[in-house]
């Protein structure tokens, strides 16, 4: 092979590489879901998985957001155990950032057939998240959160630089206004269960994260044996890249 033809060769891997995410480990086979249950996590609500749903929607799935009260861990798990009871076979049960949490706690119950993390914690059973991510750079989101009283959310430079910094400034400033408050009490909730250790999972890490740092993504991605790809997103890359979202949540629905 001559050297033009090597260089052409290599730029073409190249684009291929920046259009399709990286697999770091082979999808499981898993039985066909039609039903999803997503969960939303921090700075957010509902309407954060909108863009997603749509698709899905389009698919012929059907899909429901809970709305994260954000009070408790034990709340939060409790909603998102509401949802699941209400569907009607195998379910897929997605979350992004700290809902991550929520997953590998309700991921337990026998309805969920498989896990989707999007830039989202995955402790294990009764591990200190902060403790774990200690280990790791702190990512500069977390300069950006006010607090009232025991309330907190971010800020709006913090939200528009840190949390949404791949979207368009209007678009973000919409989300920043919808975000809700968490609870300080939510951050000292630790999971009792990691569903991840006896469920399929796949992971959708953020390179471009300035919440969850995404080399931390990476090491629980790769401790739970996740199937995963790499997106170049901010932390929301379920509005962002809807598309490879909604693609990662079929695989796992066996409907891709």
């Amino acid at each position: 092979m001559d050297r033009r033809t090597f260089v052409r060769r290599l730029a073409a891997a190249s684009a291929a590489a920046a259009v399709f995410p990286r697999t770091a480990a082979a999808a499981p086979s898993v039985p066909k879901a039609r039903n999803v249950v997503v969960v939303h996590g921090l700075f957010a609500d509902g309407s954060c998985w909108s863009e997603v749903i749509a698709r899905l929607q389009s698919k012929g799935i059907n899909a429901t957001s809970v709305q994260n009260p954000l009070t408790t861990l034990e709340d939060s798990i409790a909603a998102a155990r509401r949802a699941v009871a209400m569907q009607d076979g195998p379910t897929v049960l997605a979350g992004h950032s700290f809902s991550g949490m929520i997953v590998t706690e309700v991921g337990v119950d026998p309805k969920v057939t498989a896990l989707v993390y999007v830039a989202a914690r995955a402790p294990d059973a009764g591990e200190d998240y902060a403790a774990l991510a200690s280990r790791f750079p702190t990512p500069p989101a977390s300069a950006g959160i006010v607090w009232s009283d025991d309330w907190g959310q971010l800020s709006e430079a913090a939200f528009l630089r840190d949390f949404a910094g791949d979207l368009p400034a209007p678009k973000a400033r919409v989300l920043y206004a919808e975000q809700m408050p968490f609870a300080r009490a939510l951050l000292a909730g630790k999971t009792t269960q990691a569903a991840w250790r006896s469920k399929p999972s796949w992971y959708a890490v953020s390179i471009d994260d300035r919440t969850i740092n995404p080399d931390l993504e990476r090491f629980m991605a790769k401790r739970m044996g996740a199937h995963t790809i790499e997106v170049k997103a901010s932390h929301l890359s379920l509005i962002s890249h809807p598309d490879t979202i909604t693609r990662l949540i079929l695989d796992a629905a066996g409907q891709a």
